[in-house]
């Protein structure tokens, strides 16, 4: 996990500073302690290494023993990892807590809504609704809770959303010689094509997208749009629903056999697991 080592050091000197003053007053020099990650709720887990790297960070000598792996699921009592070393992994405690709290639950909450469409064609995306700075951490806490990532970033995949379609005019003509412009400067690069109604799934579906996502549409027309879709004599792009998907809407949906289903509450809506450290002087 040291590709997140400028991450986490950022994290570090944001809570250090120049340095713990309660921990430099109260606890003796050469002190050593034990202690243990507890999971206080039930979830799974995600960011044991990404905590090894802090401990590793801001407590050298350390040593830090994963109980459980990530992706794990766990319930309240069970032991998360074992933790021993300098007073420092007193420092070391909150920032390591924030990231393995808040991965948690980011990988709980894809957990959940992989779960709910289960049995299904449909898969569960995230999206780029990710706090500054954190996305590829929670990207891969998505992916160990069961979801699949979506595109990165702005530059490794299209999207034509409602905005770009507003500034072609809405008009088929226009989009397609886009589309095309950008598959001759960008070849292989996925293209996706936000639609909002049946009249511009109808008008857009011979665009060639590679990806078809139904964006705030109701049930009946999602529906109807599934079956305009797999009809299609041309080439059939992949389907996306999106648009405020609640765990009761994504397994509903799941029904209509779209391929994927994005979810940005994964990352922009989860709840931090309740994990304690609980440590004693050896």
């Amino acid at each position: 996990m040291k590709e997140f080592d400028a991450l986490i050091r950022a994290a570090l000197k944001e809570d250090i500073g120049p340095g713990d003053v309660t921990t430099r007053f109260f606890v003796p020099l050469g002190a050593r302690f034990r202690g243990e990650m507890l999971a206080k709720d039930a979830g799974v887990l995600c960011g044991g290494e990404v905590v090894k790297r802090v401990f590793a960070l801001a407590a050298p000598g350390s040593r830090v023993k994963l109980m459980k792996k990530d992706g794990a699921r766990v319930k309240k009592g069970d032991v998360l990892m074992k933790v021993e070393g300098p007073a420092s992994i007193l420092t070391a405690e909150r920032t390591a807590l924030n990231f393995l709290q808040h991965l948690s639950g980011v990988a709980t909450r894809a957990a959940l809504f992989a779960a709910a469409v289960k049995g299904s064609r449909t898969r569960i995306y995230d999206t780029r609704k990710t706090l500054p700075g954190l996305r590829l951490a929670e990207k891969y806490a998505a992916r160990c809770g069961g979801a699949v990532n979506h595109r990165l970033g702005l530059y490794d995949m299209a999207m034509i959303k409602d905005n770009h379609v507003a500034f072609a005019g809405g008009d088929p003509a226009v989009l397609g010689a886009r589309v095309r412009a950008m598959r001759r400067a960008k070849p292989g690069l996925k293209i996706e094509l936000e639609v909002q109604s049946l009249a511009q799934l109808r008008a857009f579906l011979p665009l060639g997208a590679d990806v078809i996502m139904l964006d705030n549409m109701d049930y009946a027309a999602m529906k109807k749009a599934v079956a305009l879709i797999r009809s299609y004599k041309g080439k059939r792009p992949e389907i996306e629903i999106s648009g405020g998907v609640t765990l009761e809407m994504a397994a509903k949906y799941s029904r209509l056999g779209a391929d994927r289903i994005s979810v940005g509450s994964i990352t922009s809506g989860a709840r931090p697991l309740d994990i304690s450290f609980e440590a004693r002087t050896i």
